[in-house]
């Protein structure tokens, strides 16, 4: 089976842009990947069609061969824009291969070992009682994980302020009052998208009472694994760290020195699916159950479904409701992934069991946009 043809596609999804590939081959068959480096699609759309160039006549088959070729094949390896075009022409290699077989993309990962994917959902509300009436809502619906986020999202647009220590006095407050309205059965979390340094993260940390919290994801810069083994030595509170690593190397030093409790992997940004069980396996050694980051399209969470449904150590899937607010998705994919008492349920259907109105997306404008921008009382920026 030849590689003929491999199309990038990057357009405006109603909330976002996203960035899809397909690869078309010899025999009709095709299949779809999708890059998770949201604000700099275009750079991937130019990664993919680099790429294609001695992509194109390969046999669509030896997928972990074609990985090693577009990682190592250049002087200057790796980056997230390379991971992120490399992951969605990997996870497009599988979706076809996997059709070609008539089997689900979980089957060439090594089998199911679950038949329903836990979620967790987010609440995006502001700190304050609109946020405990969200979780309660949440809780009712049947929700037993359930992330918070600070609720200061900022804007692309306009200069927004957000004060660091002003922020986790708030949050502090607010975060143990959502866990005495939960009580203690809801594993509860905050994604503080790291926007604080050790120092302030500590401090944010040591104001909630033992056990408050279940995990923090990224309260400060994945760049140093020292940074946050010092954070690690000040405060009891397990890490979801990985949404923004691109590689096993970037894990690497958070999983062999015990950094992380749970492993927050993009499969669209970590290299794909041959990336990312090497990446499941190595946290399996050392008792890291994965949490993946899926903020995307449907693509990203059939992807990320069939890569939960084959690892043994399995937290819970972030999920993003798809809805007329989130981009005309209905008309875009077809054969979504269904959920069912806030789980996903696993596809039988052959690749990853989605596909894409090609048709409807082709002609589609990209829009550019950019990450909100944060800044601090004094005028400088910090992170988004």
């Amino acid at each position: 089976m030849k590689i003929t043809n491999i199309k990038a596609y990057a357009f405006w999804a109603g909330m976002r842009n996203v960035c899809l590939v397909k690869i078309e081959t010899d025999t009709g068959l095709w299949g779809w990947g999708e890059s998770g480096l949201s604000g700099r699609e275009l750079a991937v759309k130019g990664a993919v069609e680099h790429f294609s160039h001695f992509l194109i006549g390969k046999d669509a088959s030896n997928i972990a061969a074609l990985w090693q070729e577009m990682y190592r094949g250049a002087y200057f390896e790796g980056g997230r824009v390379l991971s992120a075009a490399i992951s969605a022409i990997d996870i497009a290699l599988y979706d076809v291969n996997a059709k070609k077989l008539g089997l689900p993309v979980y089957r060439l990962l090594g089998g199911k070992q679950r038949d329903r994917i836990p979620l967790f959902a987010t609440s995006i509300k502001a700190m304050g009682p609109e946020l405990i009436e969200d979780v309660l809502r949440l809780k009712d619906e049947g929700w037993r994980a359930i992330r918070l986020t600070t609720g200061e999202h900022g804007s692309p647009t306009e200069a927004t302020e957000f004060e660091p220590r002003v922020s986790i006095a708030n949050a502090a407050k607010w975060v143990l009052k959502a866990r005495e309205a939960l009580g203690a059965e809801v594993c509860l979390g905050i994604d503080y998208h790291h926007r604080l340094s050790p120092a302030e993260a500590a401090s944010f940390i040591q104001r909630l009472p033992t056990g408050t919290l279940d995990y923090i994801e990224e309260p400060i810069r994945d760049q140093s694994p020292e940074a946050y083994k010092a954070l690690r030595s000040m405060v009891d509170v397990p890490f979801a760290i990985g949404e923004e690593f691109s590689n096993k190397w970037d894990f690497a030093p958070y999983v062999q020195q015990n950094i992380t409790q749970f492993g927050r992997i993009d499969v669209c940004n970590a290299g794909g699916f041959t990336e990312s069980m090497k990446i499941a396996a190595m946290c399996e050694t050392h008792y890291i159950d994965m949490m993946p980051h899926n903020p995307l399209s449907p693509i990203c969470t059939a992807a990320s479904m069939h890569f939960c449904a084959a690892v043994p150590n399995m937290a819970e899937l972030e999920y993003l409701p798809y809805s007329s607010d989130t981009g005309d998705f209905d008309r875009y994919f077809v054969n979504q992934p269904k959920l069912e008492n806030n789980a996903l349920l696993v596809s039988d259907e052959p690749g990853l069991g989605i596909d894409v109105n090609e048709n409807l997306i082709k002609d589609l404008p990209f829009k550019y946009w950019e990450a909100p921008r944060l800044y601090k009382e004094d005028g400088s920026y910090t992170n988004w």
